[in-house]
């Protein structure tokens, strides 16, 4: 038997192909004989199967693709619309209409009646503070699960699902009647979004074009403080006129599109992964291999797998070993990815300087206006703080991105900007802490916050060129796990057990403000190391170049539909 074929093409394309050749279809014994040789010929001489391959191949590459309504201009206004969705709903979660109040008697006995979530059902802080966190959970659980499905299902799929449990989750909140419910319901969103976060920013990358990479990111970066801002404002309105339940009803309602979307349309092809004629993400390059040099061999019944028993024969393993064997590869593939990151210095950097950033950036959006309340007895910390953070969150994010491109995005110039922004950033926030006039803090720290926020776009970068195109959903995912696990959510009780101890705000901000110059210094550490740009490093499931120079970015209409659907 000859060396197997290592390409394949979909069935239904080959077979329109052979329907154009003039005479009657040849019998399946004959399927993969070159449809334009005559039979006496073929009987004297067998082709080689390769050959109606390569016919077929030409056929495809010679027609024109169908055009497509999805640009990567519109492919990144979808995914910035859906990750500010994704924010709003932490807005909607924190705001005052929506979280509320428990109910308060005084010492005389006047009772005042709780409202919102936290008077609905008579939380406590603690229980509060576990609601606003619960989502964490389905989020750092299901991260790297979707990030380890992306190869063997297709990316957009999976969107598809996680927006479907999202939409779900967010009206199972305004349906819940028990704390416990709730609570369950806001550890459903993390899920959803967790499908989300570690697949949208290599779609963004792949797409964009290559002297806007960055700035692209930074878009859609860009899309988390303002998401979060109008949370606010859109929990606060909705809670205040009509019921805190329909803020989330909403929310389910605008997500819903989004999610019936992912399942619609045409799969996207994630750089790193199966080519667009491949069944199998994964596997098709070993799957293909059923094709051999004797095509007299081939058992039509086993190819088609409905008739007889060379069907049973095929299908005699026992689905439960199958089962047992499907998740024993996953293991052991998802295993080997993590090795390969954690071994990654560029990657673990970039990540240690990451979780030292969102440490001090988690605890300022909790405790900051407290702080500056007390330390400059504001009378609207909420809104002063709230306005900073949106107003430099927007440009310093987007300046980052674009900084970058100017620089000409490279890892190792990513690590310049990162050290130094956040170097000079710290500077800036430490004095403002220092000041006693409160206009003098306000100009320092939005100085500070502007500086600090130009990170987003070139620590995601980093995150995405210093892995192989086929790592880049979990390189996502682990960050995003680390910075939280890590990075925010200890942050804040940590924060806060060291003011009960010090009891003293202006002190217990510059401890903390401090933390940024280790990870100004730790993103420097980055700039010394070997680093490689592996965004066009093929990997073994890529297709060949001559193919890719002739697909489209983008839903390319004449791609089969067969791209691992679920």
């Amino acid at each position: 038997m000859g060396t197997p074929i290592k390409k394949s093409i979909n069935s239904r394309q080959l077979s329109a192909l052979m329907a154009e050749s003039p005479g009657p279809p040849p019998p399946r014994s004959r399927l993969l004989q070159s449809p334009e040789q005559p039979p006496a010929a073929a009987a004297a001489q067998p082709r080689k199967p390769a050959d109606a391959e390569e016919m077929a191949r030409r056929r495809l590459k010679d027609s024109p693709p169908a055009p497509s309504w999805f640009t990567p201009k519109r492919l990144l206004v979808l995914f910035c619309v859906i990750n500010m969705l994704n924010y709003v709903d932490r807005g909607v979660i924190a705001s005052n209409g929506v979280n509320g109040s428990r109910s308060t008697c005084t010492k005389d006995g006047k009772c005042t009646s709780g409202r919102g979530i936290q008077g609905d059902f008579d939380l406590n802080n603690f229980q509060d503070g576990v609601l606003s966190s619960a989502f964490m959970v389905g989020l750092l659980v299901a991260s790297p699960i979707f990030a380890s499905l992306a190869k063997s299902i297709n990316p957009f799929r999976l969107i598809g699902v996680g927006l479907s449990v999202w939409t779900l989750a967010a009206a199972g909140c305004g349906s819940s009647f028990t704390f416990w419910f709730i609570v369950i319901c806001r550890m459903l969103v993390g899920v959803g979004e967790a499908s989300f976060i570690s697949l949208a920013a290599p779609f963004i990358d792949d797409n964009a074009p290559v002297a806007q990479k960055t700035a692209w990111l930074a878009m859609f970066y860009m899309c988390i403080p303002t998401g979060v801002a109008l949370g606010y404002v859109y929990g606060g309105l909705v809670g205040d006129h009509f019921n805190w339940r329909y803020a989330f009803w909403g929310e389910a309602v605008l997500m819903f599109p989004f999610a019936v979307l992912g399942f619609v349309m045409k799969p996207l092809q994630l750089k790193g992964f199966a080519p667009v004629d491949s069944k199998k993400s994964v596997a098709s390059i070993e799957t293909a291999a059923i094709v051999t040099e004797d095509a007299s061999s081939i058992n039509p019944s086993k190819l088609v797998g409905n008739e007889g028993t060379g069907s049973e024969a095929y299908h005699e393993p026992s689905k439960r070993s199958g089962c047992l064997s499907t998740i024993w590869n996953e293991v052991a593939r998802f295993s080997k990815d993590m090795k390969a990151l954690l071994v990654d210095q560029v990657f673990v950097v970039n990540v240690l300087g990451y979780i030292a950033y969102n440490f001090v950036i988690g605890a300022y959006s909790y405790w900051g206006p407290k702080a500056g309340y007390n330390i400059y007895h504001m009378s609207s910390a909420d809104m002063m703080f709230g306005g900073i953070t949106i107003i430099c969150g927007i440009f310093g994010t987007l300046a980052g991105g674009f900084v970058l491109d100017r620089m000409n995005a490279t890892i190792s110039n990513a690590f310049k900007l990162l050290g130094g922004t956040t170097f000079l950033g710290a500077v800036f926030c430490f004095t403002a802490f220092c000041m006693r006039s409160l206009y003098g803090f306000i100009a320092l720290f939005a100085l500070g916050e502007l500086l600090v926020f130009a990170t987003q776009a070139p620590v995601n970068y980093v995150c995405l060129h210093c892995v192989t195109p086929s790592l880049r959903p979990l390189s996502m995912a682990i960050s995003t796990v680390a910075i939280h696990i890590f990075g925010d959510v200890p942050s804040s009780p940590l924060v806060g057990v060291f003011q009960d101890r010090v009891n003293n705000w202006r002190e217990t901000a510059l401890v903390l403000t401090s933390i940024l110059f280790l990870a100004a210094g730790i993103w420097f550490i980055g700039i010394f190391l070997k680093s490689e740009d592996r965004f066009d490093e093929d990997s073994v499931t890529q297709a060949p170049a001559t193919e890719k120079a002739n697909l489209k970015p983008l839903l390319d209409g004449s791609s089969p539909e067969s791209v691992n659907e679920v």
